[in-house]
């Protein structure tokens, strides 16, 4: 693709000394082959800074696979993230052609090699497809690194190799087969991207998608990255299955989801729609399975035949009697969940990012279907329109007063200078380089205001937990204080529509600096629900952080050290412990450092692990049985375990006097293999422990098993450890008294102080750990997965109890950091 280039004397004068020399044809560049695509990848990809490039490489191979479904030749594409980070595409289509193209080389390669090339121009060979320009793989083989395609056609398995987009050889065979299909495989360049870790999640989500778009297609998804992590989607029922997981934790107004499909023009359109009784629309628009995040003609079809079909069947069946006038859009929608796929031969979109649907047809193809399609449904479920029908008109009681909180916010009620003794603001008013502390209490809020840089840092405390905003409509939320306080401190006034207008944003970084408690963590969440619901704009364009003020200050000496968490703290309280420090099992030679350091660290995870283990089992009996060395294996041999038993309970006996007796008894499952149940004196505080295959094959014992061998390589105990300067040494008879004899080393010297809250730092403290950009850590809060993001927070803050008990159910064992 040829490109102007300027040269940097392009706005100078011809004879300025500072040009370098005159603008003329010899300064006019065309850049060849892929050279376009790694020269502004940005025009091909997306962001190469902020991860969206690095996987939009893996949408456009998909969407090949994909494509070569939605022709009827493809019913499985498989996903691989390697270990280095590259990724493979598989799929079983028909495998991209490999004969010689009229350009001198295979097709295949003229695909790979040649912008605008490929076999989506005419609608013979793919009626619908995502890819539109023919730029799609191809310019992922010119920002990879490596790049091998393998194709499976014509009996033969054929081969080619690239490097950030030049062949290494020609298309070649390397087998024989009877199979059809395509695999890429490819791996990112560095020189072109700054991320280069793909999100396991990010990637799901997408895939999910597909599968839900594509009914009978099975995505598969693998990460090498760790083990047994995969996934598999498959939904027979298409984009019904979609809305119904959309909704699988809300109540549902309408319980079976209402589908139609139809065909107008050579537009195919579907659609699934389901109310609940939350107040949020949710609405996903896809067209050819791309997501048109921005929605466009589709959406803007499906929202006035909807209003329409609501009125027409409304007026005709008299059930508008409590209201002035018809219901407005707002109020049909709410609550409204719906997925609207079109499938178009020739779409145009406002960006090559494909964001928003312009093809101007498309709207009054979705109106049509819509009303044709959703009025039959009312006047054959009038039981079911009713119940949808009163849903919206209690949207429409409750849109005056939500008119009249709107407008006290519009109009500026709550302006800025009301604000004043709340908004500490800052003098810039650059929204790029303003950015504004959302603090918890009047007592952070202080020392922040003291401490901040006023030329671009606001602060504002707020008082007390904000409304939960996943349970009130748009009013109560709007007649709450201290929202109402947050809305006019960032400036995002609300439109006609009652939404936020994200362009009027004061600030680009909005910080959320809460308390390390429970209280601060429930304040936070309380945040990010009100910005997930109604600014969720602020996710994709980055502007919401959490801060990461310290949660210790170590101080030895005069100097003190801010730790931010529990875990930083262990480290660091482990390297303090092993400083001068040598250790040596009994005729072994002493280890000293990283070494020391690196046992230090195994056994204290090993302590954690127990520590877990202790809440489903009795971790005295597992760590004997580490220590005895007992395995899986050992389970099979009757004579083993029995001789295990008696090792383990007179090994307790001696080790752990007060809890005597144990009770070790052998069992036998219907399979035939062999488990111990250990159990102390009767009314012991600890359940029995079940030492049976799933515990000894799980993660936790093998780990458990690892650390003790590495406990071994220090040889036989007592261990000795020696200081430097220390004549003698101290002699520990076993690894829990060495783990001991650590933990009391590493705080030696140290006052170590933890802070319950922000409150109690001063100014000075606040600015140096928390809010000076050259020492501070921030966290980007970031959407992955929306799905499993809009699940979550149905969850944790709808109304639903019983989803809500039994995800508490599911992941207390997972806790951490519990604070009681």
């Amino acid at each position: 693709m040829p490109e102007l280039m300027s040269s940097p004397s392009e706005s100078a004068s011809p004879s300025s000394s500072s040009g370098g020399g005159n603008y003329d044809e010899s300064n006019i560049s065309v850049l060849e082959g892929l050279e376009a695509v790694r020269k502004r990848p940005g025009m091909y990809i997306g962001n190469v800074q902020d991860g969206s490039a690095l996987h939009h490489l893996v949408w456009e191979a998909v969407d090949n696979s994909v494509d070569e479904h939605l022709a009827g030749h493809c019913t499985l594409v498989d996903i691989t993230i390697h270990a280095d980070n590259s990724i493979s595409v598989v799929d079983n289509g028909r495998g991209i052609p490999v004969g010689m193209h009229e350009k001198g080389v295979s097709a295949a390669e003229v695909v790979m090699t040649v912008l605008h090339a490929g076999g989506k121009f005419d609608h013979d060979t793919y009626k619908v497809s995502a890819g539109l320009h023919g730029v799609g793989v191809s310019a992922v083989n010119a920002v990879s690194e490596l790049f091998r395609l393998e194709i499976k056609r014509e009996g033969h398995v054929w081969v080619q190799e690239y490097s950030r987009g030049i062949p290494l050889a020609p298309l070649h065979p390397v087998g024989d087969t009877d199979e059809t299909g395509t695999k890429v495989t490819f791996k990112p360049d560095p020189q072109i991207f700054t991320l280069l870790e793909y999100s396991f999640d990010i990637l799901t989500s997408r895939l999910r998608e597909l599968a839900f778009l594509n009914p009978g297609l099975i995505i598969r998804i693998s990460d090498e990255r760790e083990p047994k992590k995969q996934e598999e989607y498959c939904y027979q029922g298409g984009i019904v299955d979609f809305v119904a997981l959309l909704n699988k934790s809300k109540d549902a107004i309408n319980e079976k989801v209402i589908f139609f499909q139809a065909t107008q023009d050579n537009v195919m359109v579907d659609i699934a729609l389901q109310w609940n009784d939350t107040y949020a629309e949710q609405v996903f628009c896809y067209t050819n399975n791309v997501h048109n995040k921005d929605g466009g003609t589709h959406l803007t079809g499906l929202r006035t035949a909807l209003t329409r079909t609501f009125n027409g069947y409304g007026t005709k069946n008299t059930l508008f009697k409590d209201i002035k006038q018809g219901l407005a859009g707002e109020d049909v929608r709410e609550g409204l969940t719906a997925v609207v796929s079109v499938k178009h031969p020739d779409p145009s979109f406002d960006s090559q990012t494909k964001s928003k649907l312009v093809s101007g047809e498309v709207k009054g193809i979705v109106d049509n279907i819509v009303v044709d399609k959703l009025g039959a449904f009312f006047e054959e479920n009038p039981v079911i329109a009713k119940k949808i029908i009163d849903k919206a008109l209690l949207a429409a009681k409750a849109r005056e007063a939500a008119r009249k909180a709107r407008e006290v916010v519009r109009k500026g009620a709550l302006d800025i200078a009301s604000l004043s003794g709340k908004l500490a603001d800052c003098q810039s008013k650059d929204p790029a380089e303003s950015e504004i502390y959302i603090v918890e209490g009047e007592s952070a809020g202080g020392s922040a205001k003291q401490g901040r840089d006023r030329h671009f840092q606001a602060i504002l405390p707020l008082k007390g937990k904000i409304l939960n905003v996943e349970r009130a409509r748009l009013d109560r939320m709007l007649s709450s204080q201290e929202i109402g306080t947050l809305i006019t401190a960032l400036g995002c006034t609300i439109n006609e529509f009652g939404k936020f207008d994200i362009a009027k944003l004061r600030y680009h970084r909005i910080i959320l600096m809460t308390d390390a408690d429970v209280d601060g963590s429930h304040i936070r969440t309380l945040l990010l629900t009100f910005f997930f619901r109604q600014l969720p704009d602020l996710f994709e364009h980055g502007y919401l952080y959490i801060a990461q003020p310290p949660l210790f200050r170590v101080r030895k000496g005069k100097k003190d050290l801010y730790i931010k968490d529990q875990s930083a703290l262990d480290n660091h309280l482990l390297e303090n412990a092993v400083d001068g420090l040598e250790i040596s099992g009994q005729g072994r030679d002493p280890i000293t450092g990283k070494p020391i350091y690196n046992l230090a660290r195994g056994l204290r995870q090993a302590r954690s692990i127990l520590h877990r283990l202790d809440k489903r089992h009795d971790a005295r009996v597992v760590a004997t049985a580490v220590r005895l060395g007992l395995t899986a294996e050992d389970l099979a041999s009757e004579d083993k375990i029995h001789e295990f038993a008696r090792r383990m309970q007179e090994r307790l006996q001696q080790r752990y006097p007060d809890s005597a007796p144990f009770q070790t008894k052998v069992n036998t499952k219907p399979s035939g293999s062999h488990f111990l149940v250990v159990s102390a004196r009767p009314g012991a505080f600890h359940a029995p422990a079940v030492l049976d295959e799933d515990l000894l094959n799980g993660q936790d014992y093998t780990e458990l098993l690892g650390f003790d061998q590495d406990l071994q390589t220090l040889g036989p105990a007592p261990y000795l450890a020696r200081a430097s300067g220390s004549h003698e040494p101290v002699s520990l008879p076993d690894g829990e008294a060495l783990h001991s004899f650590l933990e009391e080393r590493g705080k030696k010297g140290l006052t170590i102080s933890r802070y319950k809250g922000l409150g109690e730092m001063n100014a000075n403290e606040l600015w140096e750990t928390t809010m000076n950009p050259d020492g501070r850590t921030l966290l980007r809060v970031r959407v992955d997965d929306a799905i499993k993001t809009d699940e979550l927070f149905t969850i944790l803050m709808g109304d639903q109890v019983e989803p809500r008990r039994q995800f508490i159910e599911q992941n207390a064992l997972n806790v951490r950091n519990l604070d009681i």
